[in-house]
């Protein structure tokens, strides 16, 4: 990726802090108005805002109250959570945007019981199955496997970061006994968020991995390093939204250890069980996995690599061109 053409320095914080400063200085970038017309006093046509993080929500808010319209990318997901931080973004977001560009139909039908008009919903298909299709050939060429002594679809893939999984001891450990047990079967390559790294060691979890002989701790990696294992593994375990919906596209067994999702196409067509916080339930769905008993998923439709196109022709159509 290139480096951005404005950085708006923000950094961590509370979700309040963080929310605060990015709709300071977004505003402060919008009342600037684009490098080439900054001149002559241009504004900007639109703001398009991707995702569900504070930033979204902070940049959503800079543009409607400056009367620049908005178009959010992965409108219309609902987890049915409210103490998520994400949920808040994504229905605040969504009540302000008039261009809502949806990546599965349950989000427009989601989009539809809460009111929005049918003029604002466009089903164009999952912008992150563009980019995971974009750069899977060039992540399975990295030598990034052998090193490790693994081989594709002979290995497992871990991810946790989720405060409901990592923030317990007895939670975080339970899960520990898990991938050594899984270990003993197929190897898990584990890359360690930052979050889950600290509490790793502060519960004294982290000598019990060490000692597993067959997992592979990795620091946090690039996407594409990320993708290289990921998209080979024969399992993977998360609690990312993001990986529910990239092992989907890829036809990978995804066992989700959360309760709910925002992605329930993932689960009804796709790849993903939810499983919670039942680490015997987990330990059920990798038997099947292990014994090819586990259930076969389809890609959903729309996901085929060409959202970000049909993106711009809705962008097109809206300028008349």
């Amino acid at each position: 990726m290139p480096h951005p053409d404005i950085h708006l320095e923000v950094g961590s914080g509370t979700h309040a802090g963080q929310t605060a400063r990015v709709l300071e200085r977004m505003e402060e970038v919008l009342l600037e108005g684009p490098k080439s017309g900054a001149s002559n006093g241009e504004s900007y046509d639109r703001l398009i805002v991707v995702g569900d993080v504070n930033s979204t929500l902070a940049a959503t808010l800079a543009a409607a109250k400056l009367n620049i319209p908005v178009a959010h990318v992965e409108a219309g997901l609902r987890s049915r959570d409210r103490t998520m931080p994400e949920e808040i973004n994504r229905l605040m977001t969504d009540a302000v945007a008039d261009m809502l560009l949806v990546s599965e139909p349950d989000g427009a039908e989601n989009l539809r019981a809460e009111g929005h008009p049918e003029s604002r919903i466009h089903l164009v298909g999952n912008v992150m199955i563009d980019t995971l299709l974009s750069q899977l050939k060039a992540a399975r060429s990295l030598d990034e496997l052998e090193p490790l002594g693994i081989s594709p679809d002979h290995y497992s893939v871990v991810t946790l970061h989720r405060p409901s999984n990592v923030d317990q001891r007895e939670t975080l450990s339970s899960l520990v006994d898990v991938m050594i047990d899984l270990s003993t079967r197929l190897p898990v390559v584990f890359p360690i968020h930052p979050r889950t790294a600290a509490k790793l060691t502060e519960f004294g979890l982290m000598e019990r991995l060490d000692r597993a002989t067959h997992i592979h701790c990795l620091p946090s990696i690039g996407y594409r390093e990320f993708l290289c294992f990921t998209s080979q593994a024969k399992v993977i375990v998360t609690d990312s939204g993001g990986l529910q919906e990239e092992s989907t596209a890829l036809g990978i067994p995804c066992l989700t250890m959360r309760a709910n999702t925002e992605r329930p196409i993932t689960v009804t067509e796709g790849t993903s069980t939810l499983i919670g916080h039942n680490v015997a339930f987990l330990s059920e769905q990798l038997e099947a996995v292990l014994d090819g008993s586990y259930k076969q998923g389809d890609c959903p439709k729309l996901w085929d690599g060409k959202a970000s196109e049909r993106i711009v022709d809705v962008l097109a159509a809206e300028c008349g061109s």
